[in-house]
């Protein structure tokens, strides 16, 4: 059974390296105006999503009165899942 875990565990975090670097690519990588609309509008949703979880991870802790800690690997993890899912979106949407 832990067996199991641990590979569970690291497709897991194999998938979410791939997903990051899928995500730096499409930032740098240059394309025609449709594609740029497209990051850009990911992009921004990806920093809302982002900016708006840790609002309220900071608010929380302070309500709860304990020390803010962000662990990276879930906010690195969340962040490339929000970029991904709202790039296939605005993919879908604006057929890039």
């Amino acid at each position: 059974m832990d067996n199991v875990i641990v590979i569970l565990f690291l497709a897991f975090f194999l998938v979410l390296i791939a997903l990051d670097i899928v995500m730096l690519i499409s930032l740098v990588k240059p394309g025609d105006e449709r594609k740029q609309m497209i990051v850009h509008r990911a992009s921004s949703l990806t920093l809302t999503g982002t900016v708006g979880s840790m609002m309220i991870g900071i608010i929380e802790n302070l309500l709860k009165g304990e020390s803010i800690d962000v662990n990276p690997f879930v906010h690195l993890g969340t962040t490339a899942i929000i970029y991904f899912v709202s790039l296939i979106y605005y993919k879908r949407k604006y057929g890039g």
